[in-house]
């Protein structure tokens, strides 16, 4: 197959994975380790998360990363692993509707086949979401960007009345509402996990719907029978990995002692899963970590 049919395949088959009552489950990745993890633990899929793709490659998250960088991350995360790739594009890490466009065939060229794409405002100054006219017209831009390469990207259109203090349930339907009628493939609501909330979201949103789950929300189980499609974890793996750092680091450093590193990824298994092979075995040092 050519490129763009493959990726056609794999946009395909990544719709078909959004089932309401029996939902897309990601660990979401921020780099090509991450995400062979990921896949090696058997996810049907692998999306990005904004956040911790940002802080590995030394930025903040909220629109501070330039395009060129994320997307050189997600097309090697593409390259990494064998399923469907989704990319979090943040706002579409350009300014206006022409530029989400640019952004998209970008996208595509990395070789993901599906993106995120937040209604957040973060410039000073500015309301907490953007004018529903102003996303519909990214939305737009978006959907006829993958058209145009023949390629169904699943965009996921994130809504942060919730994450952000900006509304509940009433305002929410209204945009998401306003975005499915711009090309909205899903709908993501992060912050809400309430179940009576999350069973009238499923119910009032016409596209499958997307929830952020993580310490405190409902099972995977329970989100499946209130009709949920897709159940992600945002930056939230990744802020337990730099949560270890930060415990392993303070023990070694403070009490001198090594704890914390206690039932980490055998070495010769991470390093095989990167291609490495038990070859690399010769370069261990006599505690199993490599020299």
């Amino acid at each position: 197959m050519t490129t763009n049919e493959t990726l056609r395949a794999r946009a395909l088959a990544f719709r078909s994975l959004h089932v309401p009552g029996r939902p897309l489950v990601l660990p979401n990745a921020w780099d090509v380790t991450s995400a062979r993890i990921v896949e090696d633990a058997g996810a049907a899929a692998v999306a990005t998360t904004s956040a911790g793709l940002a802080w590995a490659l030394g930025a903040a998250d909220g629109d501070r990363l330039d395009r060129a960088p994320a997307l050189g991350a997600v097309a090697r995360i593409a390259a990494a692993v064998d399923v469907p790739v989704s990319a979090d594009i943040e706002s579409g890490y350009a300014p206006d509707p022409a530029g989400v466009a640019t952004t998209i065939r970008a996208v595509i060229e990395a070789g993901a086949v599906g993106v995120n794409i937040e209604d957040a405002l973060y410039e000073a100054g500015t309301g907490p979401l953007r004018p529903v006219k102003d996303q519909a017209e990214r939305i737009i831009a978006a959907r006829e960007a993958a058209d145009a390469l023949g390629v169904p990207l699943f965009v996921n259109v994130r809504i942060d009345t919730f994450l952000r203090g900006a509304g509940g349930v009433d305002l929410t339907l209204e945009r998401a509402a306003a975005f499915v009628a711009a090309g909205a493939d899903g709908i993501f609501v992060p912050g809400a996990v309430d179940p009576g909330v999350v069973g009238v979201l499923a119910d009032g949103i016409e596209k499958p719907l997307n929830v952020m789950a993580g310490p405190g929300a409902p099972p995977v189980a329970v989100l499946a029978a209130l009709g949920v499609a897709r159940v992600s974890v945002g930056s939230g793996i990744a802020q337990a990995a730099h949560a270890l750092v930060r415990r392993a680091a303070g023990e070694l450093l403070g009490a001198g002692t090594y704890d914390s590193l206690a039932g980490g990824l055998d070495y010769g298994e991470l390093n095989s899963l990167m291609g490495g092979g038990r070859q690399a075995d010769a370069g261990r040092g006599p505690l199993g970590g490599g020299l």
